[in-house]
């Protein structure tokens, strides 16, 4: 009988809630980026979201999810959650501010449950995917259902090549 696979804090989270999800996994040795994970598990890139931690001009602390192959717009960013500006954290902190590792980072479950904005053109994907808490593992779920699991709200907050969107 084949050893089962741990779950992450997130898994615990999303079973607890009731919330239904999908595990997907993939060989992971150390970080890889977002673009080659959608690329192994054959995902296109605007289904598969990355979730980046930032801070404020007040010091506190705000997280935004955005697809893979976009950039975040940091003063739409900042706007979205009523924030003067906004920057991102250095990769250093990311564990001690989230209690996640770099590319296992996810809004579910963090430490705290800090202000968590999802790219609205999630709302366009059936479901999306979303680090689940360690590297080599997503998790696939509704944007809505996403939404509940880490209190989140929608906004568009990418910009693409210089084009804002």
């Amino acid at each position: 009988m084949a050893k089962k696979a741990p779950k992450t804090n997130a898994m615990r989270i999303l079973e607890k809630r009731k919330i239904p999800y999908k595990i997907h996994r993939y060989e992971c040795k150390e970080f890889i980026d977002g673009i080659a994970i959608a690329d192994m598990l054959n995902e296109p890139y605007e289904r598969v979201f990355k979730t980046l931690v930032t801070v404020g001009k007040s010091g506190d602390y705000f997280v935004f999810v955005i697809p893979i192959h976009k950039e975040l717009d940091l003063k739409k960013a900042a706007k979205s959650v009523g924030e003067k500006s906004v920057e991102m954290i250095h990769v250093k902190d990311i564990h001690k501010i989230t209690g996640y590792i770099r590319g296992g980072c996810t809004a579910i479950g963090m430490k705290k449950d800090y202000p968590t904005v999802l790219d609205a053109s999630a709302e366009e994907q059936k479901t999306i995917m979303v680090s689940g808490g360690k590297n080599g593992i997503q998790i696939e779920l509704t944007p809505e259902d996403y939404l509940k699991a880490c209190h989140g709200m929608t906004e568009y907050i990418t910009h693409l090549g210089g084009m804002t969107e």
